[in-house]
């Protein structure tokens, strides 16, 4: 009887420095993109720990994914920020991109220094292999999550076909994902929307944020606090760097880019890949080409979003202007730059949007509109996992393009056997074995360093 009560009764609310260390958990465990980390913050929160209900994870989720930036991370601040106001946020947001940062910046030096050692290529070789399995296992653990209707997996389904077939451009599919789902709710008859919340209410289990769980009152007055703070941060580093070192330089020309790129960056890193390669070679001249490809692989293998990416951007484009600094101390001052236009506006989305969307959580047509889009971001990750993987297994790849056609296709003779057996072993050790993330990557680098060795 005692335990049967136990399982009905809500957690106790963590503290403070509890929620402290599972964000330190999850921060340096989020490997996988986004869909390993959103997988990841599913297990940890709505699963093991029951601190957000079912309902709850997905509202926020589907919130973020309209919002420019890496929705993991601001998935982390809006839950933060839901436990612990806006100090929970914070931590939440920053320990989710802390671990990741210093990775890369450690990846970026040696990449600087040492990117034609053989060795190296060897490690990460193994390394994207395991990530290839990682993400696969995060697209069914979301599928599962977010598929529940037909109407779902048909959405998912035709962001699918939009994204890998037609080359649509991801905002357009998010839009008429939530379009879609906007009418729907409205076509839905009483009976099935009724239907549909009784079965959303036995999904989810009694936790500290649940329906139960209060909603944020919000106002013109903190509005207009919010901005004026988080304004105040996204700019401060202009007028420092400036002070000190001029602003016609590469450090302002880095600060500028890339909070451009933090207003336009819908669909995360892989959205917003090519534009900034193209001006980061051809416009700016801070690498050579194929080197933002490098640098995707160096995000691909650290914990944190993806977005990090632009980190090493920031690092390269400063280690070879580094203005009379140390070229080193001068790639860390411009990763740390990239990195804080790019995620001070993640907390200002949030802060400023988040009290809004709690208090329109019951509002059904933009609930089934946030439902749609979630079904749809779906089909992204299914998207970006198939590249993923063409990019994994083949050495080269190509596009194919008739007419409203255009699809990614494989150069089929470069085929590589070993990435094929590596990522096979990263599949045996999480699916079969029941491995963790840590000692699937372990596994799999020593591997691609064996192989690359003989």
């Amino acid at each position: 009887m005692d335990e049967a009560v136990q399982i009905e009764a809500p957690p106790v609310h963590p503290s403070f420095a509890e929620a402290a260390r599972v964000w330190v958990k999850i921060g340096v465990l989020s490997f996988g993109g986004p869909a390993g980390q959103i997988a990841l913050m599913h297990r940890e929160l709505v699963e093991e720990r029951r601190w957000i209900s079912e309902s709850r994870f997905l509202h926020a989720l589907n919130f973020c994914m309209l919002l420019p930036g890496p929705e993991a991370q601001q998935l982390a601040t809006y839950v933060g920020w839901l436990l612990h106001g806006t100090r929970g946020g914070i931590v939440a947001g920053t320990l989710f991109v802390l671990p990741g940062f210093f990775v890369i910046l450690g990846l970026s030096s040696a990449y600087a220094l040492f990117h034609e050692a053989d060795w190296l290529a060897a490690l990460f070789f193994g390394l994207k292999a395991a990530v290839l399995a990682i993400v696969v296992e995060a697209v069914i653990r979301v599928g599962r999550r977010a598929l529940r209707s037909r109407f779902a997996v048909i959405v998912a389904a035709l962001a699918f076909a939009a994204l890998f077939f037609f080359d649509l451009p991801f905002p357009l599919v998010v839009l008429a994902a939530g379009v879609a789902g906007f009418i729907a709710s409205h076509a839905q008859s009483v009976e099935g929307r009724t239907m549909a919340a009784a079965k959303q209410a036995l999904a989810d289990q009694p936790s500290v944020i649940d329906s139960n769980f209060p909603d944020v009152v919000s106002s013109w007055s903190r509005a207009v606090r919010v901005l004026s703070v988080w304004l105040t941060l996204w700019v401060a580093p202009f007028v420092v760097v400036g002070a000190i070192l001029g602003f016609d330089n590469v450090y302002t020309a880095i600060g500028l880019f890339f909070s451009k790129m933090a207003v336009v960056t819908f669909g995360g890193a892989y959205a917003v890949l090519a534009y900034v390669a193209q001006q980061a070679v051809e416009t700016y001249h801070w690498l050579q080409p194929g080197e933002m490809l490098d640098g995707l692989a160096l995000a691909e293998t650290t914990p944190g979003p993806l977005v990090l990416v632009l980190s090493f951007v920031g690092f390269m484009a400063a280690f070879r202007a580094p203005l009379g600094l140390d070229p080193l101390w001068a790639g860390l001052l411009g990763a740390t730059l990239a990195t804080w236009v790019t995620f001070i506006p993640c907390f200002l989305w949030i802060f400023l949007g988040a009290p809004y969307v709690e208090t329109l959580r019951n509002n059904r047509a933009l609930s089934g509109a946030l439902a749609a889009i979630s079904a749809a971001v779906t089909g992204v990750i299914l998207n970006l996992a198939l590249w993923f993987g063409l990019h994994v297994l083949f050495a080269e790849t190509g596009r194919y393009a008739s007419g409203p056609l255009s699809m990614p296709l494989p150069a089929w003779q470069t085929f590589q056997p070993a990435a094929f057996l590596l990522t096979l072993l990263a599949a045996l050790l999480l699916f079969k074995l029941k491995r963790g993330i840590v000692t699937t990557l372990v596994v799999c680098a020593v591997a691609g360093w064996l192989i690359g060795s003989f």
